[in-house]
């Protein structure tokens, strides 16, 4: 039998996830490599024969997405099949119509082909683009459910850049969990709000055995989400964040549209900082394209820890990472607080970046005065240091989920920037979740 040949194109996470709920045991396929994109020094490795099954005896090569087309004219390639997320509906159709040109086919797969079932109730919480507000909505998620005495396990959407076999399987339960498993900035951002407020949080390779290993130790499980993908596994109740500071993103990206179509309730996150026209626009679209969802209203509260450091101060303003290069948000928690609190003047630091940073600036130049947390490695993580430490400035605003002065040294004085999410009347989540819990028979 000729197996069909087929190329995986992804960036670390959904690819992989394709790859073993549709291909690992398929005799009629082949896949002869996996792409890589979006994130750094991803590709040149290899998809482990540890994790690719007995048709895969020598592993599956990673190649850069850059030489796509040469590898279906070279390898005879019948099928690609695009596995990452957070991007324009262009982009995707850019993409589409040079796979074609090459004489290979185009797929999407969807949720039948890829999600996998729970043994126990799972709430999946999703958005329509990286950084709308989807991990604070899943931290309260998580909380309001250990309130009512329920053991929550979370999983997050793969982020696989280290030795995929130690990462098959990764459960965090303690912040010493973080140094063990040897996680980027972008990972600990992720998981360590989950254990500082006392849940565990599993990610890795395998979701299927990661599903059952969380499956052990959980009353209900919370699929954190990542980009805007859609979820892993079918979810009970699926709730969708949009952020109006980007009004329309929510159908116009892949596949932060499949998420709002999917879900059961959305949250439009950020009322309190985007203005009544870009509220509504995100309001009409929901009712055009998913006029039975509930609508919960949301914004997120920002919090300073030393707010004299910023009022009249030079402030170089830190942001989430992916937020800024593939979210292509304008406007963070950080910007949010030197408005508030008065600061004299957001420092660029596009002077001062140096190395794995300087990479950044060039392949998303949309970044403008913010500094992106890049750290997917030691060397970007350096990088990051150096530029914060010789970038002129008063103080330095630190937005991201978790305390950088943890992983890097700052010379400077610091403002750590917090955030939470904060529901706006009615409906809002405790009706939402007092439904699930009666409908899923949790006390």
């Amino acid at each position: 039998m000729n197996r069909r040949k087929v190329i995986i194109i992804g960036a670390a996470g959904r690819d992989f996830h394709n790859f073993n709920t549709r291909y690992r045991d398929d005799e009629s396929s082949e896949v002869v490599a996996f792409t890589a994109a979006q994130i750094p020094d991803i590709d040149g490795r290899t998809y482990p024969a540890a994790l690719a099954g007995p048709l895969y005896p020598k592993g599956i090569p990673i190649f850069a997405e850059s030489e796509l087309a040469q590898l279906i004219a070279e390898r005879g390639i019948d099928e690609c099949v695009f596995s990452y997320s957070d991007v324009p509906y262009a982009h995707v159709m850019h993409l589409c119509a040079a796979v074609n040109a090459a004489g290979a086919s185009f797929t999407l797969l969807g949720p039948k082909d890829t999600q996998i079932k729970s043994t126990k109730p799972l709430i999946a919480v999703c958005a329509v683009r990286t950084g709308s507000g989807k991990s604070q909505t899943s931290r309260k998620i998580v909380q309001m459910l250990m309130a009512r005495g329920l053991k929550v396990v979370a999983i997050r959407h793969p982020m696989p850049y280290g030795d995929l076999v130690r990462q098959k399987v990764q459960r965090f339960a303690t912040v010493a969990d973080l140094a063990y498993h040897k996680c980027t900035i972008e990972e600990m951002e992720e998981y360590e709000p989950h254990i500082v407020r006392g849940n565990v949080i599993y990610s890795g390779v395998d979701y299927e055995a990661i599903l059952r290993q969380a499956e052990t130790e959980a009353d209900v499980i919370l699929w954190d989400g990542g980009n805007n993908d859609f979820p892993f596994y079918v979810p009970d109740l699926m709730i969708t964040v949009a952020d109006p500071l980007r009004a329309g993103n929510e159908v116009s990206f892949y596949p932060g549209e499949a998420c709002l179509r999917m879900a059961d309730v959305v949250v439009i996150n950020k009322i309190d900082t985007a203005g009544p026209e870009a509220v509504q626009t995100v309001r009409e679209n929901i009712t055009r394209v998913n006029p039975e969802a509930m609508v919960i209203d949301a914004a997120s509260p920002i919090s300073v820890d030393k707010p004299e450091l910023i009022k009249g101060k030079r402030v170089l303003c830190i942001e989430d990472g992916p937020t800024l290069t593939h979210g292509m948000m304008k406007i963070g928690a950080g910007v949010v607080a030197a408005r508030k609190f008065q600061a004299a003047e957001l420092v660029d630091p596009r002077p001062f970046v140096v190395g794995k940073l300087a990479e950044t600036f060039r392949k998303y130049p949309d970044i403008g005065i913010l500094l992106p947390a890049m750290g997917y490695g030691e060397e970007q993580i350096a990088d990051l240091e150096k530029t914060i430490n010789a970038t002129d400035c008063d103080s330095v605003l630190i937005a991201t989920p978790i305390d950088l002065s943890r992983i890097v040294h700052i010379n400077k004085p610091i403002v750590r920037v917090g955030y939470d999410l904060q529901e706006i009347g009615k409906p809002d989540l405790t009706e939402v979740l007092e439904s699930f819990c009666k409908a899923q028979g949790l006390k």
